[in-house]
């Protein structure tokens, strides 16, 4: 194993209120996602020893609530033998594993071994197990591990969940070639002995490794007679803001094969020129890896990603801690122009904990920029505006600014009424210079309602994530702007937009 930066002093600036990071050291891709017993455990690929990838383990953090996370001890630990690489984790409620003691069931965990060279299969990546009789607190590696080699180098990131219907019920496991853009499902009745089912892709994006697959059903509108699934597929690159991305087809699953309607086959592979047309989870940079949690209550489905991307992951500007995770968000499937697409909704860490701090009612946006007051600034915001773009070119809003005049320092969110398109430009917001990729804008075609956009936008010192049209489409990008770069104000390009109506959280 290799030991880094271990004695690195921790740089805080920009360590978020609301979004999950570890204390110290790396972070990267969401784990193990499960509920049990009231609580919510997130575990994450972690090094212990550094804040540089390597060494990688399971870090743990657990809540009540999905807004307040407890990091706990390191729940798997790399040995000289394996990495402990992404993976999932079930409630095994009638311990068809036979961990369970007791009459109690247990977590089960399904990850990735990655072998060393000190390993007898160095260079395979395989799926093993590990169980906990209590609550997560500790676990123990099944001794039978593997329990699914396909003597593979790149065999991957295995998401299970139980599955009843026509064929019967079992455990299904949805894991990845990485390399060859390929889903592969197996089923077990007892996680310990895999049977293949089906394979799915290339499709779609492919312009760099498939990673982190998850698939579930959904209910249409709300109607559980009306139903689809949903495969998400992550890939880096290839992502459509450039490095890592995560997409989803929609379709059928009838226990055996995944099949999607939503492939976009004319002109895939020839120049990218239809990525626009893919199902993205986010249009920005930094969401990836994004999977969801097993046996949450009342069937929500709820995910989270890593709120980071690849290209630029291990040079961010925050030593001794490095990366958090996203904002949980439920997601449901809803008919919008016509076709089923999957809409977001951040679990709201201001809306039992914040205070309204200002307010604004319907209004005409000068042209420029109109800075709010003081009291409507800072690094930890909820805004939430809606517009009526009318005549002016551009309309929306200007983020951590630099000083109530404006500054050189701002992220700016901003509405073309010409193309349609809502863009998050960071290429001002602070410390760009870290990375030549990290400066950006991030587009989306957004469609007006009614001629208005309603925007939702959660600030977090290190962040900036953007729900448009009750999530309908979101950007997720880190920014690392200066300490007093907290101005927030109103963008209007030429005179006829109007403001609906602006309210500042914090």
């Amino acid at each position: 194993m290799t030991s880094l930066n271990t004695t690195a002093e921790l740089d805080c600036r920009y360590r978020p209120k609301w979004h999950y990071a570890a204390e110290r050291n790396w972070l990267n891709d969401p784990n193990g996602l499960v509920y049990a017993n009231g609580v919510y455990h997130l575990f994450y690929q972690h090094n212990p020893h550094g804040d540089l990838w390597g060494n990688m383990s399971w870090g743990h953090a657990t809540s009540a609530d999905l807004v307040h996370w407890d990091e706990q001890p390191v729940a798997l630990a790399c040995d000289e033998q394996e990495a402990i690489f992404s993976g999932s984790a079930v409630v095994d409620a009638h311990n068809t594993s036979g961990f369970g003691v007791g009459g109690v069931p247990p977590l089960v965990a399904i990850y990735t071994s990655a072998y060393s060279p000190a390993s007898p299969l160095a260079g395979r990546q395989a799926q093993s197990l590990a169980y906990s009789t209590d609550d997560g607190a500790t676990w123990t590696k099944y001794a039978g591990n593997p329990v699914l080699d396909r003597a593979s180098a790149d065999f991957r990131d295995p998401k299970v969940f139980w599955y009843d219907g026509a064929a019967g019920g079992y455990w299904v496991m949805v894991a990845v070639e990485a390399l060859e853009h390929e889903v592969v499902l197996y089923k077990s009745s007892d996680l310990k002995s895999w049977e293949y089912l089906s394979t799915f892709g290339p499709a779609n994006a492919t312009g760099g490794v498939w990673e982190c697959p998850d698939l579930f059903e959904l209910p249409v509108d709300g109607d559980a007679g009306k139903t689809k699934w949903v495969l998400v597929v992550n890939l880096s690159p290839g992502g459509i803001a450039g490095g890592s991305g995560g997409q989803y087809f929609l379709g059928t699953f009838d226990g055996v094969a995944f099949r999607s309607e939503t492939t976009v086959t004319e002109g895939r592979q020839a120049d990218g020129s239809r990525m626009a047309e893919y199902g993205w989870l986010d249009w920005g940079r930094d969401y990836y890896a994004a999977v969801s949690f097993s046996n949450v209550p009342g069937g929500r489905r709820l995910m989270i990603g890593w709120m980071n991307n690849w290209q630029y992951a291990a040079a961010t500007p925050s030593d001794g801690w490095r990366s958090a995770m996203s904002l949980v968000r439920e997601v449901r499937l809803e008919t919008r122009g016509g076709r089923p697409v999957l809409v977001q909704e951040a679990v709201d860490p201001l809306e039992a904990a914040g205070t309204e701090l200002f307010a604004l009612g319907g209004q005409e946006l000068a042209g420029g920029v109109t800075w709010l007051p003081a009291g409507a600034s800072g690094d930890v915001l909820r805004i939430d505006a809606e517009f009526r773009p009318g005549a002016a070119g551009k309309v929306g809003l200007v983020l951590r600014a630099g000083g109530s005049a404006g500054g050189s320092e701002r992220t700016v969110l901003a509405y073309d009424s010409v193309s349609g398109e809502l863009s998050l430009d960071r290429t001002a917001s602070g410390n760009v210079g870290f990375h030549e990729t990290f400066p950006s804008v991030e587009r989306v075609a957004v469609p007006l309602v009614d001629g208005r956009l309603r925007l939702r936008v959660f600030l977090d010192r290190c962040s900036v994530e953007v729900f448009a049209q009750d999530g309908l489409a979101t950007i997720t990008d880190q920014v690392f702007p200066g300490d007093s770069s907290t101005a927030v104000g109103l963008l209007a390009e030429g005179d006829g937009g109007t403001l609906v109506s602006l309210t500042v959280t914090g």
